[in-house]
């Protein structure tokens, strides 16, 4: 079902008219494709697993990696990270793995 539901933008010169026609706005928007962020929600696993989950927060969780659109729709989302695992690390091992299809801008664009 995420196969049908979250994908990549069709395009990514789409900003909102009200951004683009706005000075406030458009010298901080004008490059961008999305937003992106980790998240992490409790995770329940075996007690002999939980010490990579176990993050700041002192209970174990997942991070999840994911990125949005404009209109707020998921674009890309990474689950099953270990709580303990940095957003960083999460981000450069997508960009770096071609195999989980992260949606990159086009080559020639910022």
């Amino acid at each position: 079902m995420s196969i049908d539901m979250i994908k990549p933008p069709e395009s990514f010169d789409i900003v909102p008219q009200h951004i683009r026609q706005n000075p406030k706005y458009w010298p901080y928007f004008k490059d961008c494709i999305g937003a992106i962020d980790g998240t992490h929600i409790k995770a329940v696993l075996p007690t002999n697993k939980q010490i990579p989950y176990i993050g700041r927060k002192g209970y174990a969780t997942q991070n999840i990696m994911v990125v949005c659109d404009f209109d707020m729709c998921f674009t890309f989302v990474w689950p099953g990270w270990e709580g303990s695992a940095h957003d960083s690390r999460i981000f450069h091992h997508a960009i770096g793995n071609p195999e989980l299809k992260f949606p990159h801008p086009p080559k020639g664009t910022s």
